[in-house]
């Protein structure tokens, strides 16, 4: 039963914005499972659930597995938001970013995790980006530039 009310607890949230746990409590009456609200409570830290802004700013329940996607689209927030220029040089990128925002878009360039780059140093609104084949710099600075738009 334990299983079956939380398979169907994880498609009634990927299929429906729930706000609450009454919300929840309801959409699982309605499906046939009576439930309580202290199961309800207990499945949602079992089950490792998270309440996320949907794009209406609507707070809800999403799986856990759904933080990634969460993050990498922050990440690509901070990116866009704070570089202003990409220039480059040899295997050396160098990005100009709003005042004090080159950490956190080195932090963003970092966790996306590509292979052609090796490293990011940041200062207060510089960033330099080392690539591991000047080969691979036109590539890497169109990538840039994609998530700029």
């Amino acid at each position: 039963m334990k299983v079956s009310r939380q398979l169907k607890i994880i498609e009634i949230i990927e299929n429906n914005l729930i706000e609450t746990q009454e919300e929840l409590a309801q959409a699982l009456k309605d499906a046939g499972f009576p439930v309580t609200q202290a199961t309800i409570s207990r499945d949602i830290k079992e089950l490792k659930l998270i309440k996320v802004s949907s794009h209406d700013g609507i707070q809800h329940y999403a799986p856990l597995k759904d933080i990634g996607t969460i993050y990498n689209e922050r990440v690509t927030a901070v990116f866009k938001e704070s570089v202003l220029t990409i220039d480059y040089v040899e295997n050396n990128i160098v990005l100009r970013t709003l005042p004090a925002m080159a950490q956190a878009a080195a932090l963003a360039i970092d966790s996306m995790d590509w292979c052609e780059i090796v490293g990011t140093i940041a200062g207060d609104d510089t960033i330099f980006v080392l690539v591991r084949n000047r080969d691979m710099v036109g590539e890497i600075v169109g990538k840039f530039k994609k998530l700029m738009k």
